[in-house]
């Protein structure tokens, strides 16, 4: 009813220059989906979304056939296009950025991998400089506090203990935009650290840990509230050991990183976090390196070499899973024809969890009256057929 009021008292004055009005497109909403919806987008923001045709009058662009949904919202991302967010110029931490967002993600965290912390303190000033100017949306801190039995594609010389006085100096360096550190909450000064984290607006993340379960129940007390990538760098489940992903599973001040490539996880995995954690708290993310949108080849993940082929990264050295080449386009599809989940549990996932934890759902992560003008149209087999951002086409919908 919000939605139909806020269409028809748009549509009550003359069109703006810079006004869009979609129609026709199933739209999903916060209350759920809508047939043959309207959206009606003026300059930047959202001006009206609800069912029903455009005002008569209104020049439109017809998306019969298609769907539209938030724009998506990618909480661990670590460079795309060629480009890297450890070790790019600002340009091509832009480039990296601009590849995403042609795969639908309109806001994104830039996650850094494992490095020297002097360097990581530099790192964090110089993309501080891109979140301010709106690029990017924060800086999350993957290592080096993680453990060397869980390394992944972190290099295990640079790896330490969470000392609560280096946390502190890289969140001073981020100058307010760091958003998301992971840490293996189990070593020493690792619920120190989650606390400190906590008391700074920070979201403690669970991962690349060897945990145990009591372990991991502890660190959620003292205030972590995101599994980093689930299942992935951690113990697996066991029947008299379980370790942290019941735990984290089971928690409802939790939200669980999946990544739904078709590499990192199993259906079955896959379905159990969202049977068990259910749509509310499972946040999609890609994990991606610079070789997401660009193509096989061998790429520098920090100080580490990784190959990619078929689409899957591997590190050079080892044969470990090194990240994804995954973009949130392609993690929506997947999840709705490879494993059947409704499109708003999808949206919840991709878009609205997210957006929460960022605490930028005032913004984005919805279609509503007054946000953000981020949007992604897909087809009826939820191909990606348009992006929009902040009221401008990054694709546009043909």
């Amino acid at each position: 009813m919000a939605a139909r009021a806020a269409l028809a008292t748009s549509a009550a004055g003359a069109a703006r220059a810079d006004s869009t009005t979609l129609t026709g497109a199933r739209v999903v909403l916060p209350g759920g989906t809508v047939e043959n919806g309207t959206v009606i987008v003026e300059g930047t923001s959202i001006a009206a979304v609800g069912p029903g045709p455009a005002p008569e009058g209104t020049p439109v662009r017809d998306l019969t056939g298609h769907w539209v949904v938030p724009g998506f919202v990618d909480l661990h991302n670590h460079g795309g296009g060629g480009a890297s967010f450890t070790g790019g110029t600002a340009l091509e931490v832009l480039h990296g950025v601009r590849t995403h967002r042609e795969h639908g993600t309109t806001t994104l965290v830039a996650s850094l991998v494992t490095a020297d912390i002097d360097f990581l303190v530099r790192r964090a000033g110089e993309l501080a400089e891109i979140v301010q100017q709106g690029d990017i949306a924060g800086i999350h801190f993957e290592g080096p506090f993680i453990s060397p039995c869980r390394k992944g594609a972190h290099s295990e010389e640079l790896l330490r203990h969470p000392d609560p006085t280096e946390v502190r100096k890289l969140i001073d360096a981020a100058r307010g935009t760091a958003r998301m550190m992971t840490l293996a909450t189990e070593l020493p000064g690792g619920i120190e650290s989650v606390r400190l984290l906590a008391e700074h607006g920070v979201i403690a993340a669970i991962g690349h840990t060897d945990a145990t379960y009591e372990q991991t129940v502890q660190a959620v007390d003292a205030g972590a509230t995101v599994a980093t990538h689930l299942f992935n760098a951690m113990p697996p489940l066991g029947h008299r050991a379980p370790g942290p992903i019941p735990a984290l599973l089971e928690d409802e001040r939790v939200t669980v990183e999946l990544i739904n490539d078709g590499t990192h996880l199993h259906p079955a995995a896959l379905e159990l976090a969202f049977h068990r954690a259910g749509p509310r708290r499972v946040a999609f993310i890609t994990d991606a390196m610079d070789a997401a949108g660009f193509g096989d080849g061998v790429y520098q993940l920090g100080p580490l070499a990784v190959d990619v082929t078929d689409g899957v990264a591997r590190l050079v050295e080892g044969g470990a899973i090194a990240g994804s080449t995954l973009t949130l386009d392609t993690a929506f599809q997947r999840a709705a024809t490879v494993d059947r989940i409704p499109v708003e549990d999808i949206v919840q996932a991709i878009s609205v969890n997210p957006a929460k934890l960022l605490g930028l759902y005032d913004r984005v992560g919805s279609l509503e009256p007054g946000k953000d003008a981020d949007l992604v149209v897909l087809d009826e087999e939820f191909a990606l057929k348009g992006v929009m951002r902040q009221g401008t086409w990054i694709v546009e919908p043909k």
